[in-house]
């Protein structure tokens, strides 16, 4: 079932009003013990990962009764949780995208929410709260940017360019060490290409014409499936390296995003080939 427009509203709202609560004070005033790292040293959670995660999650529950919400920070304590996704309706909730800079005082985080339904999503928002500005995304409604009381849709470039025009993202330290230097390799081919530290500000810059593609190593569907939908309502493409169409329930794989499938199917031959040693 469709979100109503009443339903996507309250979901902006309460994301607004829980970021402007429970992230936006404890930026760059976290306490010593405040920050905790997960799976790897430089995975990190913080106290306003898991009181906004646990205050949207009350929110999310009031305004979709009887649906199932998955939190990043609910899968970290228990990894069951992910099961959910693809079962009828789910809100998955990324509360902080981008902890490691948030808890560096970097600003570029912020707060991704997809509403999945059998296992696709239907609904996205991409929300900055340093600004107080989201890109929102109905499936089939096209991709909206909202600031100060406007709104303006998104569309990507579709004009051509060579690879030395272009400026994107490869997170190569997400991929196994294995292939790192083969990848890294592709990196002079382009005018700019790093790792933003955060997959809400990389499909952000895409829908916006900042950058041209995105790759990444890591298939969290926190991290992807409202950025998925929001790049593609705004004419941009998403698929894994192999050619097959992203989906929510994906647990593993490489997903390349670009602002046009000619660009797209162009960088996927040259990651292909970096990946394969061919």
């Amino acid at each position: 079932m469709p979100l109503t427009d009443l339903q996507s509203t309250a979901i902006i709202e309460a994301v607004r009003e829980v970021a402007a609560a429970e992230i936006l004070p404890r930026f760059r005033n976290l306490a010593d013990g405040e920050v905790d790292a997960k799976a790897a040293f430089d995975d990190l959670v913080t106290v306003a990962d898991k009181a906004a995660e646990e205050a949207l999650t009350a929110r999310i529950h009031a305004i979709l009764p009887g649906d199932a919400v998955v939190g990043e920070e609910a899968v970290a304590e228990d990894g069951d949780v992910l099961d959910r996704v693809g079962q009828g309706r789910v809100t998955v909730i990324d509360p902080i995208d981008g902890t490691w800079n948030y808890a560096h005082g970097i600003g570029n985080y912020g707060v991704i929410v997809a509403v999945v339904e059998d296992g696709a999503t239907v609904w996205g928002m991409l929300y900055d709260p340093s600004f107080d500005d989201w890109i929102v995304a109905h499936r089939g409604g096209g991709a909206w940017f909202h600031r100060a009381g406007k709104q303006q849709r998104l569309t990507t470039d579709q004009a051509d360019a060579p690879f030395d025009r272009l400026r994107g993202n490869v997170g190569g330290y997400l991929f196994p060490p294995e292939v790192q230097p083969a990848l890294a390799a592709t990196v002079p081919l382009f005018r700019r290409a790093t790792s933003m530290g955060a997959s809400l500000h990389e499909y952000r810059q895409l829908a916006l014409g900042g950058t041209d593609f995105c790759l990444n190593g890591m298939m969290h569907v926190w991290d992807h499936a409202a950025g998925v939908l929001i790049l593609q309502e705004a004419g941009g493409v998403s698929r894994l390296l192999d050619g097959s169409e992203y989906r929510p329930t994906m647990r593993a794989g490489h997903l390349l995003n670009a602002r046009n499938e000619e660009l797209w199917q162009a960088l996927a031959a040259r990651f292909n080939g970096a990946l394969t040693g061919a």
